[in-house]
Parts: structure tokens; sequence; C-alpha cells
């Protein structure tokens, strides 16, 4: 059944570079990325993220790109075609199922952000501002779930409408918006009156305020935010015809998702500096730097409520293409490992992010007495995928080519379009060395932070 089974692709070069940056543009990147850069230096933050994305960064989209189209499979399909053996399967499933444990608790983050939106539309900017609402929203139980539901059933019509149809339609529409929306809320955040010294933090490195954690940080948020170790890029890569360029996808990629990085924290860091009179507390605020301190910041502004529908229209489209990948990435393997169709896969895709979504979505509210390790359902599973198992994932792909394949078939692969391998040597010397300890350094790091042997 599998093999007479017309494998989908996206159209081209474009289709393959949107989707893919939509992928990687995210809560990662509008959520995730300005508090890290806030908390671990500004600047020098800034500079070690673009240093390790053109480098390991670089390294795996090429890799995971590559062994995708090499083998027209899913990862795990793709791990067992290259790696012969069944030990390398289970490679393949750890990149298989980050995604289906992602998606649902990113699903309830993307609930909040509709919620938001919503209430931004409705003229509710001041009622978002209000001390105590975020908390009063996410403890509410069936508020938060039904928000969920809202935001999960939009992610499953896009991935039931298949890959051209859907995913790379959505994309080629969202994208552009996204970097429009981001270009404006940027220029008028910048424009507040106090922000331009929170510019010259963010944009500016300065050595003392960098430490062995700003590293290990930037480390981490690059996995998150570039989308590697998912399974997703295998996924993706399977889809791209032969007559594309995978490195020079692979650079369109990183400047897109670089750039939208660079776009959040100038939206979020000089209109919190502007806002708060450079108070490193309200900056250093962490995940709740945008559901709770940006909607202050936007009541305190002119223009505030047409800057918040703005911002969280932005948030949504972002949170969107990430959810449509990672639910892609999980129904491409139902498809190619069971043998089902994308609609069945997908129905089955929709029951585990209901179930686990739930979880995460009540684990603030009527389950909040459970705990894992210490930590909420939504806490538990982003530590399990984030810090556990991407590292690890990100390990096997680099033993899988470095050991297995052989870089000098990936270089083939690559090259197959016609265009030199320009950054070879650097591919080479990473996937090799640098990528393993890298990943392994993000391993230790995390799970000894919640032993508690060191603070993160």
């Amino acid at each position: 059944m599998d093999k007479k089974r017309k494998r989908s692709s996206f159209s081209g070069k474009i289709g393959f570079v949107l989707s893919a940056a939509g992928a990687s543009v995210g809560l990662g990147n509008i959520w995730r990325f300005p508090y890290l850069a806030a908390k671990y230096g500004g600047g020098i933050f800034l500079l070690v993220y673009i240093l390790l994305a053109v480098t390991f960064g670089y390294t795996m989209i090429v890799a995971e790109t590559a062994i995708g189209r090499m083998t027209k499979k899913s990862p795990v399909g793709a791990f067992g075609i290259l790696g012969k053996t069944k030990k390398w399967r289970l490679g393949g499933w750890i990149n298989a199922v980050i995604p289906m444990l992602i998606v649902p608790y990113y699903s309830t983050i993307g609930g909040w952000v509709v919620k938001y939106l919503f209430e931004y539309l409705q003229g509710g900017g001041a009622a978002v501002a209000a001390d105590g609402y975020f908390n009063s929203f996410i403890s509410g139980g069936a508020s938060a779930e039904i928000w969920f539901l809202v935001f999960a059933a939009l992610t499953l019509a896009v991935v039931f409408a298949g890959v051209r149809n859907g995913i790379e339609r959505v994309s080629k529409v969202m994208m552009p918006v996204l970097v429009v929306l981001a270009v404006i809320i940027s220029i008028y955040s910048m424009t507040r009156k106090g922000a331009l010294e929170g510019v010259e933090y963010f944009l500016v490195p300065h050595m003392k305020s960098f430490s062995w954690m700003t590293v290990v940080s930037a480390m981490g948020q690059m996995f998150y935010s570039l989308s590697i170790a998912m399974g997703i890029l295998v996924t993706f890569g399977s889809y791209m015809k032969e007559d594309v360029d995978i490195e020079g996808a692979t650079r369109n990629v990183e400047i897109f998702d670089t750039l939208i990085a660079v776009m959040a924290g100038l939206m979020i860091i000089p209109a919190v500096f502007a806002f708060s009179g450079g108070d490193m507390e309200a900056l250093q605020a962490g995940p709740s730097l945008m559901f709770i301190t940006v909607p202050k910041v936007f009541a305190s502004m002119g223009l505030g409520g047409v800057a918040g529908v703005l911002f969280f229209l932005l948030v949504l489209f972002a949170a969107l293409t990430s959810a449509i990948a990672l639910t892609e990435s999980a129904v491409s393997t139902f498809e190619d490992e069971l043998g089902w169709s994308r609609h069945r896969a997908a129905v089955v895709m929709g029951a585990v992010i209901l179930v686990l979504g739930s979880l995460s979505s009540l684990g603030y509210g009527p389950l909040s007495f459970i705990k894992l390790l210490g930590m909420s359902f939504l806490d538990f599973f982003d530590f399990l995928t984030n810090s556990v198992m991407m590292p690890i994932a990100a390990m096997a792909t680099c033993l899988l080519v470095s050991r297995v394949v052989g870089t000098d078939r990936i270089a083939e692969e690559v090259q197959r379009a016609g265009a030199p391998f320009k950054r070879r040597k650097v591919f080479n010397f990473m996937v090799k060395y640098l990528c393993l300890i890298f990943a392994g350094v993000i391993l230790l790091s995390s799970v000894a932070n919640v032993m508690g042997w060191i603070a993160i």
C-alpha cells in the first residue's frame, strides 16, 4: 500500500522555503527569544545565537533536509532505510514522537494567543492588561480549554487539506504578512520615548554580560527556534523536489528565522524599556512577558489597542505555521509507517492533541494539583521534548550522518541540483564533532537544572 501511494511534494523552492520558515518561525521566536535575550545579556546573547545558527543550526537543517530527500520518507522510515537496522529506526522514532508531544501543549499556548487577539479585536486591551487577568484566565479551566480547541481545529483544518493545498498555500500567505506586521510593530516600538536604550541593549554586544549560561541558553533556543531535531525538516525534505538547491534553501530559512527573531526582540525589548524605564525585572519576566508585560506596555501607549491587534495577529500566524508543521510531521509518520490515509492519520493526531493538550490546558486549573517532577503538564512536556528528547534526536542524526551514511553521500544530495556545497568544510566538522558536543551540553545542563544541581 505504501509503495503505491504517490508522495506529496512542494511546488518548488519557494514552497519549501516558506513552509520550512513557517515551521521555524513560531512561538520560539516571538515568545521565547525576547525574554531569553533580555535575561542573558541582550546583544551578546544575540551574537552567540547568530554564530550558533550559522554553524550548528545550518548543519542540522542541511543534514535533516538531505536525509528526507534522499529517502522520500518521514523520520522513522528515513532512519531505517539509511541505518538498515532496528536501532536506527529507534533514532527515527525519537525524532517522530517529538512533534506528537509538542503540538498538544503548543496548541494550548496558541489558544491563549487566540483569546488575547479576540479580546483586542473587541476593544478589551485594558481588560487583558489588568493585574491578575492572565493567571485568572489560564486557571479558569473551561475558558482556556475552549480556546485551545479553537487553535487545534484551525491547525488540523490546514493539515487535512494536504501539502500544496494546505501547508504551502497557507505559508505563502501568512509568512509575508507576518514579516510586514513584524516591521510595523518594530518601528512602532522603537519610536516610543525611551525605547532607544532598549534597542542598544538588544543589538550591541557587551562582554561584561556574557556568561556560560548565555551559550547554553542560546543553544537551547536554537533548537526551539529553527525546528531542528523534531523530524519536521526530514519530513519537509522528503517533499522537496530534486532540482531545489538544499544549501540555498537552508540559507533562506536561516535568514528568515533570524530576521524574525531579531524583529521580535525589537518589538518587545525597546517597548518594555520605554514602559519600565529600563527595569531589568520587567524585562526578565520570563514566559509571562508576552501575556502580562506586553499588554501593560500597549495599554500605556497611544494606539495601544491597534498595536495589540497587530501583535497578537502576528503571533497567531507564527504559532499556526509552526503547529501545522509539527502536526504534518506526525501525520506523515502515520502515513508512512502504518499505511494510513492522510485523513485517518490527521484524525488520530487530532485525538492525541485533544487528550494531551487538554492535560496541558487544564494543568493550570482543575488539574493543577498534579505535578510531574514538580512541573505542570505543559512545563513537563516542554522540558521532556526540548531539553531531553531533542538533544538526543540531534545526536542520533549526527551519528547517522557521520558514522553510517557518510558526509560524501550528504554532499552528493546537497549538490544534486547542480549548485556547489559552499560550506561543506563547516558542515563536515560540525556534524562529526561539535554538534554532538553541543547537543550533549544542552542535555546535561537541562537535566542538571531540573535536578537542582545548577541554576539556568
